[in-house]
């Protein structure tokens, strides 16, 4: 089959042409970690390989975690999975080869024909056990079963994709602040306990996903997978629909305490009359003919991003739950609704969306306060764009660049028009343009040729196609593009031209971060483990020419995330499993280093840096403020939200979004909530986004995108006030 182009993740989807020694003939599906392509060995063998994404390949903590799926597959390859037949996670593009199995999802089954009837799903669950059965007998918890993540093969169904997957005896913690699993597919424990997490958790996702099967629905359903949560760990399931035959066992699945569902064994025992007479034909539908493939093709439009085939491996991404089209009214109970009410807490602040019609792009209607605002600055709501996900924004140039799913748009801060747009190939987008060189480079964040934009009109003023390379930064004026080789290049950012090409002495493949709090003498900064794992090296490079500004080891695990005054700032541990246990401040011209250590663990943090404070938001909702000139933790706050975006300070407020859209507003000095702005959930509000965006600060403006596909700008003096 030939290589169905602008398909998937655009031309990311079709690059690299071979994976190891597998030649990639055609995109079979993708996500926001990385693309599935339908491949051949040199034998002729079909194969799946999941293409881990550029960006990703960057980061430590990923790789961390592709690593764990990959050895999770290959323990339970076997009847009910996928086997693997070859994979290199340490490729400058992690991939993972499994054999192809041709056959719909549960989820494309269950859309395409509707519920299965009680002898197919009495079938599916038989089948299910006996995979669970397997996958647990080698101590593996898949921990994100779902029907997308079921495979009705002719021989019955495999479990696919173990991205999030986990041995039970492990310290690893891979519930990161980018993938955090499906909530209506979820266990209580996952929400209230995720360390805890044990092979139970795959059974109450069996009892969700047979509800699923059995009624196009899940047992427990909102639009909101904030009352999704609530209703998984506190309401009773609704099994409306399933059959009769089924419900009581399906109900001990759904069971809120992990002692009380049944093991897959005795799951098998109470389906053993259907288990002996095991038919998988009655998964496969007919087949369709030529005018339904056209069809649902045009029915699913050029941005459907489904397992067609399908691959008998996933892009890990938090997807959007199964079964989310049309559902049948179902009342909530009135303590659901009272506590839904509490997690999405809304203050109202006056503002006034634009309405998209015909284009998808509007002007923004300001506020009446918005009118004795600053000039430049104003508060305002637009939405730049449909099914963008949440908009990557930064200000620079005198202008909101923002990064959305399918292009880069400017806008105005005084107002929020859109001053400018330029398409991109469609590719999920996980960080802002970036300016080097004073033009606007707008997606860094995938590989590929690399262009720059005229700030002030988005007309391109330079395109270059570059050798291959693995990742890429700015920093300065200039772009670091870091080839599989290590070596390193230095492109103009103004020009496009190359400046050096080098290799950085002691960093075998460097990936740099760079930060904006350096405006006079920006670095690069490159760190890598110690030979025996207990230090890190890190290394300051001038982004200019290419030369060692200075280099330093250092005790522990460390990983950048701000620059001020002189001084670089670390967290320390969290590069592999999420959890910050303190902060360190290197100045370098004194060769000072100041360590604090948390007085509690922060999980999967993100950290920002302001003057000598460092923020940490961590996965389970806690911000942390770290003054560093004082050596103490100032605070802590419990947010409520779920995880949260990497914090902005600006002395006196602390700023963080949350995944429903919502910007809370910290006081800096007590940690005290002051206010926040009102959820906005968009039609895809059943996922959970993958990057949630820093809020941007300037002006005296807070701004910030949302779920909904929204900009908002809000005064930052008063967050009481939103």
């Amino acid at each position: 089959m030939a290589s169905q182009r602008n398909t998937g993740a655009g031309a990311e989807a079709e690059l690299p042409e071979y994976a190891g020694h597998y030649r990639l003939e055609s995109c079979l599906g993708s996500g926001g970690m990385g693309v599935v392509h339908l491949a051949r060995s040199t034998s002729g063998m079909r194969v799946a390989v999941k293409v881990v994404h550029a960006r990703y390949a960057m980061d430590p903590e990923f790789r961390g975690r592709f690593r764990q799926e990959v050895a999770a597959a290959r323990q339970v390859s076997g009847a009910f999975t996928a086997p693997v037949v070859d994979a290199d996670p340490e490729a400058g593009r992690p991939w993972m080869a499994t054999l192809y199995i041709p056959g719909p999802t549960l989820s494309e089954q269950v859309k395409r024909n509707g519920p299965m009837d009680p002898d197919q799903s009495r079938r599916l669950m038989a089948g299910m056990a006996e995979a669970l059965r397997d996958i647990h007998r080698v101590g593996v918890v898949h921990r994100d079963l779902k029907p997308s993540n079921v495979l009705l093969a002719d021989d019955g169904p495999k479990v696919i994709d173990f991205g999030i997957s986990r041995p039970r005896d492990s310290e690893l913690r891979t519930e990161t602040g980018k993938l955090i699993g499906t909530p209506p597919f979820m266990a209580p424990e996952q929400f209230r306990r995720p360390r805890e997490v044990g092979p139970a958790a795959d059974v109450f996702a069996l009892g969700s996903l047979m509800v699923h099967a059995t009624t196009g629905r899940g047992p427990f359903d909102s639009d909101s997978p904030y009352v999704v949560a609530y209703q998984v760990v506190h309401d009773e399931p609704d099994l409306t629909g399933v059959p009769e035959s089924l419900a009581p066992l399906v109900l001990r699945c759904l069971a809120k305490e992990p002692d009380d569902r049944p093991t897959p064994d005795e799951l098998m025992r109470e389906l053993r009359s259907v288990a002996a007479a095991y038919d998988t034909q009655v998964f496969i539908p007919p087949p369709r003919t030529p005018d339904e493939e056209r069809t649902e093709a045009a029915a699913d439009g050029p941005e459907a991003e489904r397992e067609r085939g399908t691959a008998a491996a996933a892009a890990a991404e938090p997807a959007p739950a199964d079964g989310a089209g049309e559902r049948p009214a179902r009342r909530l109970g009135r303590r659901t609704v009272l506590l839904a009410g509490a997690l999405c807490l809304t203050v109202l602040g006056g503002l006034t969306a634009a309405q998209l019609t015909g284009d998808d792009t509007q002007p923004a209607r300001r506020t009446t306060a918005a009118q004795s605002t600053p000039a430049g600055f104003g508060e305002w709501e637009t939405a730049p764009a449909r099914r963008g996900g949440m908009p990557q924004c930064s200000y620079r140039q005198e202008r909101l660049l923002c990064a959305l799913r399918g292009r880069v748009v400017a806008l105005d801060p005084a107002d929020g028009r859109t001053l400018w747009r330029h398409d991109l190939a469609r590719t999920p987008r996980s960080e802002p343009p970036a300016v080097a060189g004073g033009l606007v480079h707008p997606s860094l964040d995938r590989t590929g040729d690399l262009e720059a934009l005229d700030p002030a009109t988005g007309r391109r003023v330079w395109h270059r196609a570059v050798p291959a390379y693995e990742g890429v930064r700015a920093a300065g004026d200039m772009l670091l593009l870091t080839h599989a080789d290590g070596t390193v290049t230095g492109v103009d950012g103004a020009t496009g031209d190359t400046a050096w090409s080098r290799r950085v002495p002691g960093q075998a493949v460097p990936y740099f971060s760079s930060f904006a709090g350096e405006a006079d003498e920006p670095s690069a900064y490159v760190t890598s483990p110690s030979a025996d794992g207990s230090g890190t090296r890190i290394t300051a490079v001038d982004p200019a020419t290419g030369d060692v500004r200075w280099d330093a080891e250092l005790a522990g695990s460390l990983t950048p995330v701000g620059a001020a005054e002189g001084s670089v700032y670390l967290l320390v541990g969290g590069a592999v499993d999420g959890d910050a246990t303190g902060v360190v401040r290197y100045t370098p011209g004194s060769a000072d280093t100041r360590r604090v250590t948390l007085p509690v663990p922060v999980g999967q943090a993100e950290a920002g840096v302001h003057g000598d404070t460092v923020y940490l938001m961590g996965g389970g909702g806690s911000l942390v403020a770290v003054d560093m000139a004082a050596g103490k933790q100032r605070w802590r706050l419990e947010t409520g939200v779920s995880r949260g975006s990497r914090p902005a300070a600006d002395g006196r407020h602390v700023y963080v979004t949350a995944p429903d859209g919502r910007l809370l507003g910290v006081d800096a000095r007590t940690g005290k909530l002051l206010g926040q702005t009102r959820p906005r959930l968009g039609d895809d509000s059943d996922r959970v986004p993958a990057a949630l965006p820093e809020p941007v600060l300037a002006g005296g403006h807070v701004y910030a995108g949302a779920p909904d596909g929204t900009v908002f700008g809000v005064p930052g003096s008063d967050p009481a006030a939103w």
